[in-house]
This record gives C-alpha cells, structure tokens and sequence, in this order.
C-alpha cells in the first residue's frame, strides 16, 4: 500500500512492497533479457560522454522526447513493460504512455541530481519509479539547496510515486556506491505529451 512521505513541497507516496519477491525477481528477469539496452550519449558540462547506466525509451507512437540534448524516440512496448504498465494502471488509475528503463550494472553506475521536469511532461508530472533487483539509495534535495537530503532505500518490488511540485521544488539522484551491488533495474513510468494525435 502507498503511504505518504511527508516532505514540504513535494508531494510523494511509497509502497516498498509494491510487487511480491517472486513477482520482482520474475520481472526483472524478463525485463533484463528483453530490453534493447543501450548506452546513451549524453551532454555533460558542455562535452557529450558515455551515460554512467544502460538505458532504454518506451512508449506509444507520438512519444518521443528530448533529454541533455539528444533525441529520443520510444522503442515498442516489451511483454514485461507491457504486463507492468497495465497493472500501474489498474491499482493507480493512472494512465502512462511511456517508461525509461534504466539498467545499472554495479555500484558504479548511478544517475546525477536533476529534475524530470522536460516540456513533454508538462506541469507538475506524475512519475511512478519501480525498483527491481539489488537495492539502492535514493536522494532527493531541494533546488534552493536548503533543508536536509532525504534518503530512501529502494528494494526490489518497491513503487515510488512522485507528482503534485516535487519536480518544481526538488531535484533527485542515485549515487554511485563503493558497495558491493548486484544489477538494479529502475523503470520510471510517465505521461508524454504526444506530438501527433490526442494529448
């Protein structure tokens, strides 16, 4: 069951048990071997480099996106994701036309602080984060840099749902990690305004 996480500004609920140990484990392995994983490029301090993680687009016709300066158009749903997208939408209510896919091979891949706030998302985003595979820590700070970090661990099976100004007021991250960590499959479930069609 989603429960709030009381943060001024942000509004947030979490489920650490969202999916059962077997349900986790049997999608992540599904996920890991259907997924088209690739490595982006991205923009960095003005210079383009390798993104520290192994990712893929998702989505409906009509959803593609820009992000740090590249263009993405979504590959076709997987059975997983697919499966997946369907059950978000029928124990949330919550209709969602694309997901990243984010695979991170150890501790050493990881995601910077920033904000999920691209024009495609329009304002105050809902973003359902699904957790699978080995648990990692996730931060959230706000933009003006005041107030204490908030730190999650998020286990396999767990849902994050972020909505309402926590993408205005917050940025977020994954930090790399010494420890060591097995793969971690993060899906990040969102609604693209379409560029063709209803919206």
């Amino acid at each position: 069951m989603l429960e709030t996480i009381g943060l001024p500004g942000a509004s947030l609920r979490f489920d650490p048990h969202y999916l059962s140990p077997a349900e986790a484990k049997a999608s992540f392995a599904a996920l890991r071997g259907e997924i088209p994983w690739e490595n982006h490029r991205i923009r960095l301090f003005g210079r383009e480099v390798a993104s520290p993680r192994l990712s893929c687009w998702i989505g409906d016709e009509g959803t593609g996106y820009r992000y740090s300066g590249s263009d993405f158009e979504p590959r076709d749903w997987t059975p997983a994701s697919s499966r997946l997208r369907e059950e978000l939408r029928d124990s949330l209510a919550l209709d969602f036309n694309s997901v990243l896919a984010n695979l991170y091979r150890d501790g050493r891949d990881g995601m910077g602080w920033h904000s999920d706030d691209e024009p495609e998302l329009g304002d105050r985003p809902v973003i359902a984060s699904l957790s699978l595979g080995a648990t990692r820590r996730f931060c959230l700070r706000r933009r003006d840099g005041t107030g204490d970090v908030l730190k999650l661990e998020l286990p396999p099976g767990s849902l994050l749902l972020m909505q309402g100004d926590t993408q205005e007021n917050y940025r977020h991250a994954l930090p790399k990690t010494a420890l060591a960590v097995g793969e971690r499959i993060n899906l990040t479930f969102r609604r693209i305004r379409r560029r063709n069609g209803p919206r």
